[in-house]
């Protein structure tokens, strides 16, 4: 059926007509909130409440644009109200490990509601080509680097440079969505621009960033799980870049070098008497690993470590806790 017949017979009260209006669009929605929320719970959260207004509001849309620009408005400006209460934020972090850390390089970039987003949510997304003036592939927009340098901005310019440079509208189009001027969108984008390009350039996500699907790339993750395993600091430690960056979300802490990260490997991950099993999934794009361990015979949920990678090592690793594996289909135990 034609979206305008569908548009009709939503407006009139017809609930599957307006399933079938917006099934389509839902998931990249999803996506985009994920994108400036940060957290994929509050994105969940955000879609709902989107999905919810556009059913409300449906009789006042007047086509003056396209229905995915509308939903688009809506989402964003949803997700731009609960940047604004603030009050779905913990005020508090994980408590860090009984042992003796390593001092921290410094304070993380990765703030304490950073989730990640698992890729068998993307399997199948319908991602309609960006407009011309997009910056960003759609595999470096979902990267957790540029998640975390999204957060950094205030809520404002994360949405002027999440429609501008990664979904591809236009300035007036933005400005429109926005209820602001062009000339605060240009400004804006500006600015936020300058914050996520220095603080991709700092952590190595860089510029373009690339999938790791080579067969270098898959041998250098498999590896990583071996030396997991067998817990072999020394191989493991072979593996990262001189300048490897550890965070622990909620935690806002960074253990950034190779030897801070040989001194935090031996005091947590891999101190005497512990042993895994590593599952391999995927998060944000990238490699990742669901950790279990070893506990009273059977092997318990531990974390979620989502990695990072360059020239055939590994600059990145990003430490999450038990409780995002359900999302990702890893079971509690093995």
């Amino acid at each position: 059926m034609k979206t305008p017949d569908l548009i009709a017979r939503a407006s009139a009260g017809d609930h599957q007509a307006f399933r079938e209006l917006v099934e389509g669009h839902s998931h990249e929605l999803q996506v985009h909130c994920y994108r400036i929320l940060g957290s994929l719970q509050d994105a969940e959260d955000a879609l709902q409440e989107t999905l919810v207004s556009a059913w409300r509001s449906l009789g006042d849309f007047g086509q003056r644009s396209s229905l995915r620009t509308w939903l688009y408005q809506i989402a964003t400006n949803r997700c731009l109200s609960m940047l604004r209460a603030d009050s779905r934020r913990p005020r508090t972090t994980a408590p860090l490990p009984d042992v003796r850390l390593p001092e921290p390089t410094g304070v993380g970039d990765a703030p304490p509601w950073l989730e990640p987003y698992p890729d068998v949510l993307m399997d199948g997304l319908v991602d309609p080509a960006p407009g011309p003036e997009a910056r960003y592939e759609t595999a470096e927009a979902i990267s957790l680097a540029f998640i975390t340098a999204l957060q950094l901005l205030p809520p404002r310019q994360r949405a002027v440079l999440v429609l501008r440079d990664v979904l591809g509208y236009r300035a007036g189009e933005v400005a429109e969505m926005l209820d602001a001027t062009r000339e605060s969108v240009q400004s804006a984008l500006k600015r936020a621009r300058a914050t996520v390009d220095g603080h991709l350039a700092d952590s190595g996500g860089g510029r373009p960033a690339r999938r790791p699907d080579t067969a270098a790339d898959h041998r250098l993750v498999a590896r990583l799980a071996d030396a997991l395993e067998r817990a072999d600091l020394q191989a493991l430690v072979e593996l990262l870049a001189e300048d490897v960056r550890l965070s622990m979300p909620p935690a806002m802490l960074e253990f950034r070098g190779i030897e801070v990260a040989r001194e935090f490997f031996a005091a947590v991950t891999l101190r005497s008497g512990r042993s895994y099993r590593v599952v391999p999934t995927r998060a944000n794009g990238q490699p990742a690993f669901g950790m279990y361990l070893a506990d009273a015979g059977a092997f318990r949920a531990y974390g979620l470590l989502v990695v990072t990678t360059a020239d055939d090592r590994v600059t990145a690793i990003t430490g999450f806790g038990a409780g995002v594996m359900p999302r990702f289909g890893l079971p509690r135990t093995l």
